[in-house]
C-alpha cells in the first residue's frame, strides 16, 4: 500500500497543454459520462450553495478554474438556472484547444458562458476578481507547493471563497478506476490518466497541511460519494 502514502507528482498525459485531437475529444466526452454517472459534479454545486447563502440573492459572478470541455460550468449554469440564481460563469482553462471545445459545447447547448484562456500560476489568469472560484477535479494536476501558490492567488481575485471537488487518494477508488476503465474505455489518455488522477489526489491531512501554509483558516472539508473531498474556503 506504499504507493498510497504520498501523493504521486508522476505527469498525466492531459498536462501537456497542447493536446487536442480525437483522444482528447473522447476523453472528455469519457470523462464527462463518468462524472455524471458517479455525482461527482453535485460535490461542487452543493459547495456553492454554501457559500451563496449570505448572498442574498444578489448576482454573482463564478470563475470555474482548469474548465476542460466546459462540462462544469455549463452544470453550474444549468443549476442557477433551475434555482432561480442569478449568475455569470467563466470558464478558464491553460489550454487553448480545450477552451475552443468548451466554447463549441456551450454555443450547442445554447449556454451563456464566457470562456477564456488563462494559467492559475499568472498573477492575472482573469481580468477582474469574482465573487466564488471553483476547482472541480483540477488540484490533483498539481504539487503541494504548486497549490499553495495557486491558493494564494485564488485569494487575491476573491470576494466571497472557493469550492475544491477533487479526489480521495485510496486503494479501493485506485483499482476501482483501474478496472472501470480498463474495460469500457477507449480512449488511451483516460486509461493512463484515470488511475494516476487517484494517486495524485489528497487524504483529509494533505489538505489542512496546504490549507495552512496557503494562509487560509476558514475552511471546511468533508468527503462525499464517490470518492470525493469537497474543500469550501471563505473568506
Amino acid at each position: 500500500m506504499s504507493k498510497f502514502l504520498h501523493r504521486s507528482e508522476e505527469k498525466e498525459i492531459m498536462d501537456d497543454l497542447a493536446c487536442s485531437g480525437q483522444e482528447l475529444t473522447q476523453t472528455l466526452k469519457e470523462l464527462r459520462t463518468i462524472n455524471k454517472l458517479l455525482g461527482g459534479n453535485n460535490v461542487t454545486t452543493s459547495g456553492l450553495a454554501v457559500l451563496m447563502k449570505s448572498s442574498k440573492n444578489q448576482p454573482m459572478t463564478i470563475a470555474d478554474l482548469g474548465c476542460g470541455g466546459g462540462d462544469m460550468a455549463i452544470h453550474i449554469n444549468k443549476w442557477a438556472i433551475n434555482k432561480g440564481i442569478s449568475l455569470q460563469v467563466i470558464g478558464v482553462d491553460a489550454n487553448p484547444n480545450i477552451i475552443e471545445l468548451a466554447k463549441e459545447k456551450a454555443k450547442k447547448e445554447n449556454r451563456t458562458i464566457e470562456f477564456v484562456v488563462g494559467n492559475v500560476f499568472d498573477p492575472d489568469y482573469i481580468k477582474d476578481p469574482v465573487d466564488i472560484q471553483t476547482c472541480t477535479l483540477f488540484t490533483h494536476h498539481f504539487t503541494n507547493e504548486e497549490l499553495v501558490n495557486i491558493l494564494k492567488n485564488l485569494k487575491s481575485k476573491t470576494r466571497v471563497g472557493f469550492v475544491i471537488n477533487d479526489l480521495h487518494r485510496n486503494f479501493l477508488a485506485y483499482y476501482a478506476i483501474k478496472w472501470l476503465t480498463r474495460v469500457f474505455s477507449k480512449s488511451n489518455m483516460v486509461k493512463n490518466d484515470a488511475p494516476l488522477s487517484v494517486l495524485r489526489s489528497f487524504k483529509k491531512k494533505d489538505w489542512e497541511e496546504i490549507l495552512a501554509a496557503s494562509g487560509i483558516e476558514k475552511y471546511k472539508i468533508s468527503w462525499h460519494w464517490a470518492f470525493r473531498w469537497q474543500v469550501i474556503c471563505w473568506f
